[in-house]
């Protein structure tokens, strides 16, 4: 009897890790597919010429608002940082948004969010364990499709580019007072040990077969 109960509590202890590491590799596979459906939209996509100015990409999947107007959000997601000089990006290093007032249409539940740093101050600010938009950097609404050709100095100055899509169409949406922050736990989770989001973007992280598919996916797309 003593041996089942132990052999149990070793199943379970076993079980644990692997089912926490399932439920980041869906994460993963869902910001990689939401980020494909920004990108690849006909006409509405992420243009390519402002993927390639990227230092980092942060993918939020199904980031749930609540409320009328005046609400609050929260989502998990996945963040890379672009190491130009070695031409790859980082492991993925998991990250969680929540925030105040939002200001999207009425009805829109959840949407995909993609956000774009587009310089180095912005991946250090990201890499901090708390990130307050608009108190630590600008954000504003990414150019899309061909009009991103013409985009103005002034949508391109900020630090921040942000892509949001709900239910096929785009949806606008602001994210300050929102804070992105580093999930210290779903790194834990997926890579094993505690690791600093320092750490990760240096890849100083052991590889694996979810994390090589965003990466992948991101060498593709940029």
């Amino acid at each position: 009897h003593a041996a089942a109960l132990l052999a149990l509590g070793l199943l379970t202890a076993s079980a644990a890790p692997a089912s926490a590491q399932s439920k980041e590799q869906k994460r993963i596979t869902d910001a990689s597919a939401a980020l494909e459906e920004l990108v690849r939209t006909p006409d509405q996509g992420i243009p390519q010429h402002i993927l390639d100015r990227a230092e980092a990409i942060v993918v939020i999947p199904s980031l749930v608002k609540g409320g009328f107007i005046v609400g609050a959000e929260h989502g998990r997601g996945v963040m890379s940082v672009r190491d130009r000089a070695a031409g790859r990006w980082s492991s993925p290093g998991f990250v969680a948004l929540t925030g105040g007032s939002i200001g999207w249409q009425i009805g829109v539940q959840s949407v995909d969010l993609v956000l774009l740093v587009m310089n180095t101050k912005g991946v250090k600010d990201l890499l901090q364990n708390e990130f307050k938009f608009g108190a630590n950097a600008s954000v504003a609404a990414g150019p899309v499709g061909r009009h991103g050709e013409a985009s103005t100095d002034a949508s391109l100055s900020a630090e921040i580019l942000a892509y949001s899509r709900a239910k096929g169409l785009f949806a606008g949406l602001s994210l300050d007072g929102a804070s992105l922050r580093i999930d210290k736990d779903a790194n834990k989770d997926f890579y094993g040990t505690t690791i600093s989001a320092a750490d990760m973007v240096r890849g100083l992280t052991k590889t694996t077969p979810a994390g090589d598919q965003w990466t992948s996916t991101l060498g593709r797309l940029t």
